[in-house]
């Protein structure tokens, strides 16, 4: 039986009998209308609303059985969407949350007085939250950093003598320098250059375990006067460590057309943060290595080298290939190739010879260092590697190797690296004997 909501329950009447006369009877004015409605109502009420529930619910579950999945996925499907809503309503109560959150302390940066401020108190954590969001850039909080950071001071004299175009320039002293060992020192010297001629360069000697060094020492420039415009004098000030890469504390840049050459000067200037430079790239170098147990006897071929760092004023450079055998730090042999002029990729293909014992072999190094050559003045080295058991990377690689096939030649291109790391390197070693 269905039953319709919407209409209203109306009174059933008896059957009649037969031949018998109709009498209409009149109701009772008050008893039928106050009792018989709200029972009928009610109960019908219900009836209809289980009935709907029922229809329903029977629609939705022959709706189920159409769909041409097992009921373990249609409940993995219901599980998975009931968690997307729950996750969604958790994101929007949250941004909501949020924005709350940042209008008050907006509010609070807008008043701006209360009590702790006008008295000069500690400021509230989220004043101190405020103050973080000011807008600053990283660029701009990077230069808060280091205006905050004292690196120290350096004190110099630049002299020029016109009549034989010399600029003589005078390290006296440093003070207050950043401590950079873990005593709360450091060990300063500072390398002056004129750039762009990286070539030249000059270095004070080291002061141990101080940060207010005197140096009071001068290093000369032969420069034609019109040739200062375009250079940049620059003072660095290094902490020295034994063991590995020097760091930098400071650095002090003066474009020498910004100042009058006209008089000597002396002055202080703060020290700046050095720019972190990338590594500069030295070139490679191929090696062979050959080793005859019998005869105890280690053959070391250089090959050739390529894309060489240009250390002369044309472009190009000279150079030749030193080989040092080491032993607990201490140098037993060298030998060095023949120079190749004005090029970057050289080719040598020339062997050197060694008597080592094999129980020697792990006690030894081998260590190769390219230069390039000057008439006049100090050759200088354009990188350096080494090879041996005490090595590391492809210097131990390549050595083992090496005696893992007796009387063959080993090849093997290595990264040339900077003459000072290396020699850290070395040293190290050295003192672990």
């Amino acid at each position: 039986m269905k039953f319709n909501l919407f209409r209203r329950p109306q009174a059933v009447a008896a059957a009649e009998p037969t031949g018998v006369t109709t009498v209409t009877m009149a109701p009772t004015p008050a008893a039928v209308s106050t009792a018989v409605p709200d029972t009928s109502g009610s109960n019908n009420t219900e009836i209809s609303k289980n009935d709907v529930f029922e229809e329903i619910k029977s629609k939705f579950l022959n709706e189920i059985d159409k769909i041409p999945l097992p009921p373990w996925a249609l409940i993995a499907i219901a599980v998975v969407a009931a968690l997307l809503i729950l996750t969604c309503c958790f994101c929007i109560i949250k941004k909501c949350c949020c924005k709350k959150k940042k209008n008050k302390k907006g509010k609070k940066g807008k008043d701006g007085f209360n009590m702790k401020n006008m008295q000069g108190g500690e400021k509230h954590q989220d004043d101190e939250d405020d103050e973080g969001e000011t807008g600053l850039t990283e660029e701009e909080k990077e230069e808060e950093e280091k205006e905050q950071e004292k690196l120290g001071k350096l004190q110099y004299s630049i002299d020029y003598d016109f009549e034989n175009t010399k600029l003589t320039i005078g390290i006296l002293q440093a003070a207050d320098l950043m401590s950079m060992d873990s005593g709360g020192t450091s060990d300063p010297y500072v390398r002056v250059l004129l750039l762009p001629d990286k070539k030249k360069k000059f270095d004070t000697k080291v002061h141990k375990k101080t940060l207010n060094p005197v140096f009071n020492e001068t290093f000369v420039f032969k420069v034609p006067y019109e040739e200062l415009g375009g250079k940049t004098l620059v003072m660095s000030v290094y902490d020295y460590d034994r063991f590995s890469k020097h760091d930098v504390i400071g650095e002090v840049k003066i474009p020498m057309n910004t100042i009058d050459l006209g008089r000597p000067i002396e002055e202080w200037k703060d020290l700046e943060s050095a720019d972190q430079e990338e590594p500069e790239k030295l070139g490679d170098i191929c090696i062979s290595l050959r080793y005859v147990p019998t005869a105890g006897k280690l053959t070391v071929c250089i090959l050739e080298a390529k894309n060489l760092k240009k250390m002369d004023a044309c472009g190009l450079s000279d150079p030749y290939v030193k080989i040092q055998l080491l032993q607990g730090g201490k140098r037993l042999k060298k030998k060095k190739t023949t120079v190749k002029k004005n090029t970057l990729n050289p080719y040598y293909n020339e062997s050197f010879s060694f008597e080592i014992p094999l129980e020697q072999m792990q006690k030894i190094l081998v260590v190769v260092t390219v230069f390039d050559y000057d008439k006049i003045g100090k050759n200088d080295a354009i990188g350096k590697i080494f090879v041996g058991s005490k090595a590391t990377g492809l210097g131990l690689k390549h050595w083992s190797d090496m005696l893992a096939n007796p009387r063959r030649p080993i090849a093997q291109w290595h990264a040339l690296q900077p003459e000072e790391d290396i020699d850290g390197q070395l040293a190290a070693l050295a003192a672990k004997k």
